[in-house]
């Protein structure tokens, strides 16, 4: 309605000049409600209600920094557990590392260096899985432990 009145103005701007405006239409038809003409019944809801949602927003609130202290208490005690795994697992290597160097630094005999490479291999199957086949480079291992080369 208010294109085809604008068209018109333009056409005819002598009949329209002193015509008014369409009434602008209003976009929220409730706005018209007052708060006034509300029932008090429902006013009454609406306090309680917000009254309620308040006091479930403060109860979420409460329970996500208990959450937060608990999460926190737990990501501490996990980074304990973690570093004692890990000071350990240094401990560990430090150890294995020393007594590596103790047995690599005593002198072999003839014969005994295919004993020290089977030491180093993992001949169990089982562990293996994840692993390629290497079967044949181990079983090429143990024989040359039992029948060693000997160089003329």
């Amino acid at each position: 309605r208010k294109q085809w009145y604008q068209r018109r103005v333009r056409a005819e701007p002598a009949v329209f000049a002193a015509a008014e405006p369409p009434v602008p239409v209003v976009e929220d038809k409730f706005s018209a409600l007052s708060e006034a003409a509300e029932p008090e019944s429902i006013r009454l809801w609406k306090q309680k209600q917000a009254e309620e949602i308040a006091a479930r927003d403060a109860e979420a609130e409460a329970k996500a920094a208990e959450w937060k202290a608990e999460a926190a208490k737990e990501l501490e005690n996990w980074h304990a557990k973690q570093n004692d795994v890990f000071e350990k697992t240094k401990a560990g290597n430090r150890e294995a590392q020393e007594q590596f160097l103790k047995d690599n630094v005593e002198e072999t005999k003839p014969g005994q260096q295919w004993e020290r490479i089977c030491r180093l291999c993992d001949f169990n199957p089982k562990n293996n899985r994840n692993s390629k086949d290497t079967t044949r480079m181990k079983s090429i291992f143990l024989q040359l432990k039992q029948n060693p080369l000997i160089r003329a």
